[in-house]
């Protein structure tokens, strides 16, 4: 018994630190993109729009794996129902924005 308290312990931190990694990671892809964004904008150029949208969603992509992590640390159906609504908001945010990718390459060929 003491083992499997001792592995799930071992489990829960191992998914705290990559939960942690994988948000950390999300929000700076998603601040050097937005800076990125603002260099090409005053600069004038002409994929601006599509590189922005392209960072937005790999941003967007590890946030969305954290959450995914995260669900393995649910205990209650109200986690459950909170995590589920971030990760439908985060899923369609993500369709959005490479939607709005798939459309801006056609546009630019």
């Amino acid at each position: 018994m003491e083992i499997i308290k001792w592995l799930e312990e071992g489990l829960q931190y191992i998914l705290q630190l990559a939960i942690l990694l994988f948000e950390y990671v999300g929000v700076l892809v998603i601040i050097c993109a937005g800076a990125r964004g603002i260099y090409d904008y005053v600069r004038r150029n002409r994929n601006t729009k599509l590189q922005l949208a392209k960072g937005l969603a790999m941003g967007l992509e590890f946030k969305l794996g954290s959450e995914i992590l995260r669900t393995v640390l649910v205990r209650s159906l109200e986690e459950i129902v909170i995590v589920g609504a971030i990760i439908a908001l985060r899923a369609v945010l993500t369709l959005l924005i490479h939607w709005e990718i798939k459309n801006e390459t056609k546009d630019t060929e």
